[in-house]
This record gives C-alpha cells, structure tokens and sequence, in this order.
C-alpha cells in the first residue's frame, strides 16, 4: 500500500480565516501549519437567531470571505459565551467586564464554538457546546483582573488558557474549544476536507 506523500515541514496546508494567535497555536499543536487571512465580516446577530445558529453562521461566513483569496482550504471559527441564552461579547470598557464577570460568578455557562472547513466536500461545519462553571469571584479579585489587561479582548471577559484558569472550578466538554478550537471535531472536518494533521511528519 503506497504511503501518502509528506508535507514538506512549515508548508501551509490550511488558510485560517482569523487572527487568533491562540487557535494557531491550537493547529500547531496537531501538526497543522497555517497561513492566515483574517476575515471582517458583520458579527450582529440576527433578530431571534439562537446562540447556537449565531456561531455556526459566522464560523461559515468568515470561510466563505476567506475562500476566494487563497487555493488552500479555509477554516472559519466563532467562539461566543453565553448565560441565560444571552451571548455575552468583548467588554467595551471595564464596567463591562465587570458586570460580565458578577454575572458569572458562582455559575455555569456555555462556551459555544462553531468550526467551517471548505474543501473536497464544499463546506463542512460543526458546533460545540461546553459547560463551564466559574466559582464566586471578588470584586476585588474582577477588578485586579481587569488590571492585568487578559479580560479586554477576551469573549466574556475571561481568558481559561490565562489568569482567568483559577477561576475555573469545573468544564464539561472540551477544553480546546473553550480556548477557541475543539481538536476533536476540527481534526474530523480536516480529515473529511482532505487536510492531514501531523502535516510535517506522517499525515493522518
């Protein structure tokens, strides 16, 4: 049986529709090297769209606005946070975060996290829920935290792969998703799409 041809190390075999730093260190982490072409594109939710549907919408959007610009394939990702079926954004100023953070305090909430990839297959998506429970916080300790700079750009406020992990009593579901890509699912969609993970090594 012929083995599949190697990737040639630092090649791109991916084009990730998004600035993040955190979810390319993620793809690095399976082997996945990337080149990155941000999308902008419109993030207000639709009147009486779910959570659910929001990120899964934006995930494909941003792959769509990302495929016309490159031949590689192209994963778009959105990452929201929601409580009480209210997606809590990036704080606009320090009250904000503030007010973010009371509201979870002592509670669980989800990390919603949709992922697209174009490929062989059009355009195949996936979203992931995961249940995460934050213990009581200070309003000493959200004020110091707003100090450190973490909370400004950060979905709800909070930064799990930071100084936010002690706040993190208890997640249910993936941790990577949280952070901002769910490995599990992502490597499923690359391998559908015909993207090897381990690109540098021996593609799976």
């Amino acid at each position: 049986m012929p083995m599949k041809a190697v990737t040639p190390a630092g090649a791109p075999v991916l084009c990730l529709a998004s600035a993040s730093p955190r979810r390319q260190a993620l793809l690095a982490s399976i082997g996945v090297p990337v080149s990155v072409l941000p999308s902008d594109i419109d993030e207000t939710p639709l009147e009486g769209e779910s959570p659910h549907s929001y990120v899964e919408r934006l995930a494909v959007a941003k792959a769509q606005a990302a495929m016309g610009k490159t031949a590689l394939p192209v994963l778009g990702s959105d990452t929201a946070v929601v409580i009480d079926d209210t997606i809590l954004g990036k704080p606009n100023d320090q009250q904000h975060a503030a007010d973010m953070l009371h509201r979870l305090s002592g509670r669980t909430h989800q990390v919603l996290t949709a992922v697209a990839v174009s490929g062989l297959r059009g355009i195949l998506s996936c979203c992931v829920t995961t249940n995460v429970t934050m213990r009581e916080l200070s309003a000493e300790e959200i004020a110091c935290y707003w100090l450190t700079g973490e909370p400004a750009d950060k979905a709800g406020g909070y930064a799990i792969q930071g100084l936010a992990a002690i706040f993190i009593e208890h997640i249910q579901g993936s941790h990577s998703a949280v952070v901002g890509l769910p490995l599990f699912e992502t490597t499923h969609l690359l391998r559908q799409q015909g993207v090897p993970v381990w690109a540098g090594s021996y593609p799976l």
